[in-house]
């Protein structure tokens, strides 16, 4: 017998599947950008309100949910999590889009070494597609491995930091890269934070 309530889970699941998709798609332009100096301002605005707006339509069918059919237990932790992954995705789709703006506000940075900002970005993407995934299998182990990848981010953040107030490097190149770690970094704690929504969900706390 289907439950009243499992049309509605479903519409969720669903949004935040392409939600998932639209981000990933953003932090693979923004990759792109400072790696290729490529202006991707437009491409990348667009998906960033394509992800609030669909941020929106989750909360509201969330609080639908609640109101209609008042949720209890695994069904009322499962609709909370989703607020807090859409919430998630939607940040990174931003943060994404500031990213591209860094790389335009300051010109041309090809003669720049992104060789840390790479091996960051590459962390991030990591951790994003296995939130995502952990998230949609309710997957406790793969969970907690984006949790552990959250400290090498940071690490790769603080390093850069240090290296950045040490100087000895191109200023422009630095305070640029700067930017673009500390966009990552927070895109990490997203993940992260998409991570313990999916624990939430299967512990109970």
């Amino acid at each position: 017998m289907v439950r009243l309530i499992e049309p509605k889970l479903k519409d969720i699941s669903a949004l935040l599947s392409e939600m998932g998709v639209l981000s990933q798609r953003a932090l693979g332009l923004a990759v792109e950008s400072f790696v290729n100096n490529r202006p991707l301002e437009h491409e990348t605005f667009t998906l960033a309100e394509q992800l609030r707006t669909l941020h929106y339509r989750v909360m509201d069918l969330s609080t639908e949910a609640i109101a209609r059919y008042q949720p209890v237990a695994t069904d009322l932790r499962f609709i909370r999590a989703c607020g807090e992954v859409s919430y998630g995705l939607y940040r990174t789709g931003r943060y994404a889009y500031d990213i591209v703006g860094t790389v335009s506000v300051f010109g041309d940075l090809r003669g720049c070494s992104w060789e840390d900002v790479i091996r960051t970005s590459g962390v991030v993407k990591e951790m994003l597609t296995q939130a995502i995934e952990a998230f949609s299998n309710l997957d406790e182990k793969l969970a907690l491995e984006v949790i552990g990848l959250d400290d090498v981010v940071d690490g790769e953040y603080r390093r850069y930091l240090r290296k950045v107030i040490e100087g000895g490097g191109e200023r422009r190149c630095e305070i640029a890269g700067l930017l673009i770690m500390r966009y990552l970094e927070r895109m990490a704690d997203h993940a992260n934070a998409i991570a313990e929504a999916t624990l939430y969900v299967i512990r109970g706390s």
